[in-house]
């Protein structure tokens, strides 16, 4: 049963990261990569990871797109009506074809290994994530602040020239 619900998911996510990297609307996009984001919290749960399952919704599937969202609301889109067109696809789509071929050869490569399941030490994985890992969080969540104002100082120039 879980082989199953772990194709199902599996499948949204790689569905919705193609659905990201194809739709043309970043508003779609957005929503895309939400989906995407989700299933992989639904594939933590099945591995037993709750807690990264929870961090997977909140952090990357609230925090981030909707970060993404207004960002996106927030600048001047008609500024900029045929910015996803690039000519370069080929060549991208060439590069992913690529890693698929060598993560599918390494993925066949490797042995099936069945192991016990069990679930993680909170207390060795709280102390890593406020230790080891307290710098880069703040980073990022400093890139993602500045990203935010930045869009609103964008919508209010554009407001002030007219």
């Amino acid at each position: 049963m879980s082989l199953y619900l772990f194709a199902l998911l599996a499948f949204l996510t790689l569905a919705g990261g193609l659905g990201v990297v194809s739709t043309r609307n970043v508003v779609h996009a957005a929503l895309y990569l939400l989906l995407s984001l989700l299933a992989v919290a639904g594939i933590y749960l099945i591995l037993f990871a709750e807690f990264l399952a929870l961090v997977q919704v909140l952090i990357y599937g609230g925090a981030v797109v909707i970060v993404v969202l207004f960002a996106i609301m927030l600048t001047r889109s008609s500024e900029y009506p045929r910015i996803s067109d690039n000519r370069q696809w080929p060549l991208a789509l060439v590069a992913a074809l690529g890693l698929l071929g060598v993560l599918a050869a390494a993925f066949l490569a490797a042995p099936i290994q069945i192991t016990q399941l069990q679930s993680p030490d909170f207390t060795a994985l709280s102390g890593s994530l406020f230790t080891k890992w307290a710098v880069p969080f703040e980073i990022a969540s400093l890139v993602l602040l500045v990203a935010l104002i930045g869009a609103i100082i964008i919508a209010r120039a554009g407001k002030n020239e007219r």
